[in-house]
């Protein structure tokens, strides 16, 4: 077993989407895959990495035809777990890095939400968003998330006290770029990094969102609002989201492409 796999094997990914906190990101990547897909008959849709399915089984469940990859046997039991038979879905077990078994131009809305957390070479992440690039219809979108290495370092090195750790562990550049291997479980990426990837492949940007903004700032205050204050915050959040100089203190991003 690997890093990733024990880590999933014991990590509750369902409980932190359904927290107050973790609403954030979910709804707030949801009322972008409902702009991708608005206007389009019938779209064919794939995630990769579908984690648990918290997006790709309530996608299903709205009728969509849904496409799920994930390389966890763990998450995919899950996953299979909340279906019932009746939902329009195929679900295969796989790496994002290569998705052979799925036809060249087929999906309308291609989703990696999840792989790019994991992977820890240039060569791997462009691997990954050329494969995804690959399967989408040309016009179609390409959603991929980014965790951002400006959060961890404000939260986990100095808000938790871990400088001399990481420090001593050579973890951080010069240039305070958080340094992942396997291991550490998940890569930190600048906006100029995804930047960089995006000129690999053939897409243009639609946009690049904050997904959850200053949540995680602030979590136990999110977790703890009554329901009225929790959709205000939606609707601060919802208005600063696409601001590109706040992106970048997100603890996660969405780059939405379009494939030329």
């Amino acid at each position: 077993m690997n890093y990733l796999e024990e880590y999933y094997n014991n990590y509750d990914e369902e409980g932190r989407l359904l927290s107050r906190h973790g609403q954030v990101e979910y709804l707030t990547t949801m009322k972008y895959i409902k702009e991708c897909l608005d206007g389009i008959s019938g779209p064919r849709v794939l995630e990769v990495g579908a984690g648990t399915g918290r997006y790709s089984v309530t996608l299903a469940k709205q009728g969509l035809q849904v496409t799920a990859v994930e390389l966890i046997e763990h998450n995919l039991e899950i996953l299979r777990s909340k279906l019932d038979g009746t939902e329009p879905i195929t679900t295969i077990q796989g790496n994002a890095l290569d998705l052979l078994p799925l036809s060249d131009n087929s999906f309308d809305l291609t989703m990696l939400l999840g792989p790019m957390y994991h992977l820890y070479t240039k060569e791997e992440k462009i691997k990954a968003l050329s494969e995804a690039v690959r399967v989408t219809k040309p016009g179609g979108y390409i959603m991929v998330a980014y965790c951002m290495n400006e959060p961890t370092v404000i939260q986990y090195v100095f808000g938790l006290n871990h400088l001399q750790e990481v420090m001593d562990f050579n973890m951080l550049t010069s240039d305070w770029h958080c340094i992942s291997e396997p291991k550490d479980l998940f890569e930190l990426v600048r906006t100029e990094e995804i930047a960089d990837l995006d000129s690999e492949v053939p897409v243009k940007r639609i946009k690049l969102v904050a997904t959850d903004g200053a949540t995680n700032y602030k979590r136990e205050f999110i977790d703890a609002m009554d329901e009225e204050t929790f959709g205000k915050w939606m609707d601060y959040h919802f208005t600063i989201c696409e601001r590109q100089d706040l992106i970048g203190a997100s603890h996660h991003t969405l780059d939405i492409l379009q494939k030329e």
